[in-house]
Formats: structure tokens, sequence, C-alpha cells
């Protein structure tokens, strides 16, 4: 029992650290940007009626479900959900093994949502501990965001505030579980309200503001217009706004009258049924930042 609790000590402390930085590192920084745009933004730290349970997913192309991070969502509320525009992966990295395998994962959680999803404008990643280059590239070429902090500036804030989160790779498991229980302890509430804050000093002002201005700006680009075919055989329906166009989605009644124009053949008028999942959408974009 005693060398089982010590080898899971290591996996406690990685455990400890990476809900440290969603909460209380990404969770305000993405916040900083949801409020500038008074998008809802959604997250396991916020109880949601909209949603069963602490996770937050979303359903791909096939039907198959997928926990995200966060998601940010226009006309979002506690009681309804809103429209995605961007949805985010954060993790914490103590060692480099692996790091592909990852960067895999988690820009394979993201991009079925490009498919599904034509309003998600931004899938990030935000990472933090040590993620290999060819593991970032691989992220960036698939066209995900990457924000990279380095694994040395989480090790100096929590240093910083006497709390000890690195160790040797062969670091004997008694000693490792004696460093997780030392973290535990002297980790309350205002040690990561400041650990976070030092990683903010570290991290830089412009680096994180360069960070927030590109989420911006991915997503201050709101639509002028909006159209919707069926199947591509119906007259566009066009609107104005994003409601408008959900408004008609729950009942939808297309034009078809331009089949008998373009067909010598008389086609059967399709059904509501038969629009599930064959619906064309296009968008023409203002840009429109809230400063």
């Amino acid at each position: 029992m005693a060398d089982r609790e010590h080898a899971s000590a290591g996996h406690k402390l990685s455990q400890l650290v990476g809900d440290w930085f969603e909460e209380f590192f990404v969770l305000p920084l993405l916040r900083k940007v949801a409020d500038q745009l008074k998008l809802y933004l959604d997250n396991r730290f916020r109880a949601r009626k909209a949603r069963q349970g602490d996770k937050i997913i979303w359903t791909d192309i096939e039907g198959n479900e997928i926990d995200y991070d966060f998601v940010m969502e226009l006309d979002g509320t506690d009681e309804r959900l809103g429209i995605p525009v961007a949805y985010f992966e954060c993790f914490w990295r103590r060692g480099k093994r692996h790091s592909k395998d990852k960067a895999r994962d988690d820009t394979g959680k993201l991009m079925p949502m490009r498919d599904v999803h034509p309003t998600a404008r931004f899938l990030g990643i935000i990472a933090g501990g040590d993620f290999t280059a060819p593991a970032r590239a691989l992220v960036q070429n698939r066209q995900i965001d990457l924000f990279y902090i380095p694994k040395t500036k989480i090790v100096s804030a929590f240093d910083k505030h006497a709390l000890r989160i690195e160790y040797p790779d062969k670091f004997p498991e008694a000693e490792k579980a004696k460093l997780a229980g030392a973290f535990v302890r002297g980790l309350n509430k205002k040690k990561k309200q400041s650990a976070a804050a030092t990683l903010q000093e570290l991290v830089g002002e412009v680096s994180l503001d360069s960070y927030v201005d590109r989420v911006r700006g991915a997503l201050g680009a709101l639509p002028q217009e909006i159209r919707l075919l069926a199947q591509r055989q119906s007259k566009p329906e066009v609107f104005e706004t994003i409601a408008d166009a959900t408004a008609f989605l729950e009942n939808p009644k297309f034009d078809y009258s331009n089949l008998w124009k373009t067909s010598s053949t008389k086609l059967p008028i399709p059904t509501e049924r038969s629009l599930s999942g064959h619906l064309t959408l296009s968008t023409r974009s203002r840009r429109c930042i809230r400063r």
C-alpha cells in the first residue's frame, strides 16, 4: 500500500499543478476576453443548469461527445446554451515524454468543431510545462492557436512562494511523496492566487495582452449576413443576425420553387427530417471589436 501511495505522488502533484494552472491562470485570462466581448465563458468552475454535471460536453458531426475545458458562447446563459464561437483546451506537463501524442489528442478534440459549428472562429490550446518544439509545430500546422508557457516560469512562480514542484526524474518515490505532501499542505487559496500573480509577471504583460488581442481579433468579426440553404436546392434564406437565423432553424421553411425551373424531372420536396445534416451556411463579416 505504501509503495502504491508513493508511486502516485508524482501524478497527484501534477494533477494539483494542472488544476491550479487551469483555474488561476487560464480562467482569468479567458474571462478577460469573454467579458470584453460580452460572451458566455463555460467552464467546470461555474455551475450551469444548461448542462448536466461539471463536464463541458459538445458533440461532433458523428454524434460523439467531446469534453472541453472552456467554450465561449454568443447569447449563452446559465439556463440556455448559446452559439459556440471558441473552444479551448489547456494542460500542464512536467515532462517531455509523449508531447506529440498530447498534441495529437488535443488538436483531434478541437478540429471537429470546425465542421459542426461554422461559428467557431477560434480553436486554441494553452499549454504549460514541458511541451517539445515538434509537438508545438504539430499544433500550429493544424491551424490551432497555441499559447505556450515554459516550465521554468511555472516552477519559478511556485519557488517564489516556497512551494516546490520540480524534482529529478530518478527522484526516490519516498522523497517524491514527501515533496507532494509539503506542496498540498502549503497550497492554500492565498498561495494559489499569489503564485498565479507571480506567473503573470514572469510571462509579462506584453505577452498576455498580445494573446488577449489575438483571441479578440479572431472573435471580433461578427457576421453581417447569414445565408442558409437546404441541400443546395432551395433559395437562400438571408438573415442579418444570428438570433434571427437560430429562430428560423427551430421551424425551418425553405423555398424550393427554383427546383421546377432548373430540373425537367419533378423532384421531391425535402422534408424537415431530411434537412438534418444537409444545411449549407455562408456568412459575410464585418469587424466589430469592442474596445
